[in-house]
């Protein structure tokens, strides 16, 4: 068989297009599922989207075709990878006979891909920001975003009732008017419908999960309805409380620049007006930018600055596109409180600027009078109410992953895997560690699933593999840190495969014992993350575990520290146990700490295996999902890192490898 993808010059109107072409038959459909994951390679590499129409392969069998309509790369992976997936399963003898002649030439045609169409092309039209403010009854309020699809949108939803967390806003304390500071930036297809729902919660107590605080209301709205009201502004009831009004909820778009700069920016202030009777005020600054219709949308709010009129801020950085979206002549409006702990913050005063005065840097024309306008009318010797001096203004790029990547970041990935008791005896159908020869168990699909994405990043494809909670052979000493492979020395896999069989050769020589230990695996991998904080290397952690864990705060404090380090955690929980802790352990709302000590980066990513097993029994679809959730955060993270250490991709180096590697004693 022969299989290409090729670029095509010259077409009618210009352009290129990728092929998909097997001009010979019949093929070994090993082979063929190879081929097609191959095209799909290519075509990440050669085109940004392309349409593709295959009348042959499935619609040789059954008559219809698997993709109707033009697609973004991403998709046309994600359904090239269920092809194969398709294909793997079908036996030989169920391909069609060699043809010959205009036979043969009919089967050339069943699998191409066709001309991308750029006016129909299911690619985003753009990005767009929204922004969520709320009036409601009650307090202390969260926000949280869903949103739901069918088919291959949204993460693979196949119910249109089932959706998932996009996103939640942080918790503003004691108000009525919420406005809050976090956006949710979304993919605009003007074709689709986009059904988003948001939630309000009041939140009571540090716990993550929402179902342990007070349900406020709801809406639901679609994306399009939201970019087609007046001004992209949307007002809608709240609602989900039979029998009582909840308020309503303000939804904003307003569409995304390219702009990728990011600016730093330092304010003081001088001779602020006293708002509190027995002391001096505690100043903060709230920015916000303009928008086309006269309105304002927030979008930074500086620290509190206490007992003082004359304040000098923390600088801090922020998107030039969620400063002013790229339009350097774009009002800036900034608006001084003083702070009050019951919510009703005092207004001292504002001004106006724009990103072209600010970018003047330090200078007269960056000293600007703090104005109440009030106060102005009423008092007719008023001047002002203090001024706010730009002590500093810098530009840099935004640096993506990709960016990273290219500059010859590696990324070291290590598994580590529960061999404690409580998965029961690998021997028995019942236990999570069961070998079934025609399915893999949850703790081979969670590994293939992340692994077979994260080995695309390593160079060599060599892979640490290790187990806890085991007794080893031969003295049944009590182990949470060996190697999958026996061979302490070098725990290196060769691959996906290679970590696959020797979880299996595992099984069969250790005894599964216990307590469920993480801090161990941790440290071990931290001690080589610490040999190289230069931005050459990134190392990603995989525990695959089952129950409790037994060492939680020597896991808190192995975090803690790990967070200094150019490191990542994955954590996903296989079985039906009770994972609070894991959830802890996340940090997406409430950042861990250990001994007082705050973690300086969220690095740590928790998912239920059990959320993504498919009713159906299509475990091609679990694994994209279950792949696409747990690596999520990781570019963040990895670029979190390189902008807490100051590394730019120019100054990354790729000279070390896994073999090369040494762990350092001290972390």
């Amino acid at each position: 068989m022969r299989c290409c993808a090729e670029q095509v010059g010259k077409r009618e109107k210009g352009g290129g297009v990728g092929l998909l072409h097997f001009p010979s038959a019949p093929v070994c459909l090993t082979e063929l599922s190879a081929r097609v994951r191959t095209f799909a390679f290519l075509c990440a590499l050669q085109q940004p989207s392309l349409y593709i129409s295959p009348p042959g392969i499935v619609k040789a069998h059954r008559g219809s075709p698997l993709i109707r309509s033009p697609l973004s790369t991403r998709s046309l992976l994600v359904r090239l990878q269920a092809l194969a997936f398709k294909v793997e399963l079908r036996e030989a003898a169920s391909f069609p006979a060699p043809m010959e002649g205009d036979g043969m030439e009919k089967l050339e045609r069943m699998a191409s891909v066709c001309e991308f169409d750029p006016i129909t092309g299911n690619i985003p039209a753009t990005k767009v920001e929204i922004s969520v403010s709320c009036s409601i009854s009650k307090v202390r309020k969260c926000c949280q975003v869903r949103r739901y699809g069918k088919g291959f949108a949204f993460q693979f939803i196949t119910k249109v009732l089932s959706g998932f967390v996009f996103g939640r806003t942080e918790v503003i304390d004691n108000t009525l008017n919420p406005d809050f500071v976090r956006k949710y930036i979304l993919d605009y297809f003007f074709e689709e419908k986009q059904n988003l729902r948001f939630d309000i919660y009041e939140i009571d107590s540090k716990s993550p999960d929402l179902a342990k605080h007070d349900f406020l209301g709801q809406t639901f709205c679609t994306l399009g309805e939201i970019v087609g009201s007046s001004a992209s502004r949307l007002e809608k009831p709240l609602g989900g409380i039979p029998g009582k009004k909840c308020g309503t909820i303000v939804l904003t778009a307003e569409e995304l620049g390219n702009c990728r700069d990011c600016v730093t920016m330092q304010f003081c202030a001088n001779k602020l007006d006293k708002k509190d009777f027995f002391g001096r005020s505690d100043p903060f600054m709230v920015f916000y930018r303009s928008n086309e219709d006269g309105t304002f949308t927030i979008c930074h709010k500086t620290e509190v600055m206490k007992n003082t009129l004359n304040p000098v801020w923390k600088p801090f950085s922020i998107p030039v596109r969620a400063l002013c979206n790229g339009d350097h002549d774009r009002s800036i409006k900034v608006e001084i409180y003083d702070w009050d702990r019951d919510g009703s913050h005092d207004f001292i005063g504002e001004f106006t600027t724009s990103y072209r005065e600010l970018s003047r840097g330090q200078s007269q024309f960056n000293v600007y009078e703090v104005v109440n306008a009030k106060k102005k009318t009423k008092k007719k010797r008023y001047i002002n109410s203090g001024t706010v001096t730009l002590l500093s203004f810098s530009v840099e790029a935004e640096h993506t992953f990709l960016d990273y990547i290219k500059a010859g970041t590696q990324i070291h990935f290590t598994v580590a895997i529960d061999f404690t008791a409580s998965n029961g005896n690998p021997s028995q159908s019942t236990s999570l560690h069961y070998m079934n020869p025609y399915q893999m168990n949850a703790y081979a699909m969670a590994l293939k699933a992340v692994g077979e994405i994260i080995q695309d990043y390593d160079s060599d494809k060599m892979f640490p593999a290790l187990g806890f909670g085991a007794k080893l052979p031969p003295d049944g000493r009590v182990s949470h840190e060996f190697p999958l492979n026996g061979n302490v020395d070098n725990p290196y896999c060769n691959g996906m495969e290679g970590i696959l069989e020797a979880y299996h050769q595992s099984l069969k020589t250790v005894q599964l014992y216990g307590p469920t230990n993480f801090a161990p695996i941790i440290n071990h991998v931290a001690r080589y993350a610490v040999a190289v904080e230069d931005g050459s290397q990134y190392f990603v952690l995989l525990i695959i575990t089952d129950g409790v864990i037994s060492d939680m705060a020597q896991t808190k404090e192995a975090i803690v520290n790990a967070a200094k380090l150019p490191m990542s955690i994955i954590i996903v929980g296989v079985g039906q146990a009770e994972f609070d802790a894991m959830v802890e352990l996340d940090g997406d709302d409430i950042r861990i700490s250990s001994r007082g000590k705050l973690a300086e980066r969220d690095i740590v990513q928790f998912v239920p295996f059990r959320d993504y097993m498919d009713r159906t029994g299509n475990h091609v679809l679990s694994m994209a999902r279950l792949a696409k959730d747990v690596l999520a955060e990781i570019p963040d993270q990895l670029i979190s890192y390189m902008k807490s250490r100051g590394i730019k991709p120019n100054q990354t180096s790729s000279d070390c490898s896994p073999s090369v590697l040494s762990p350092t004693a001290t972390i």
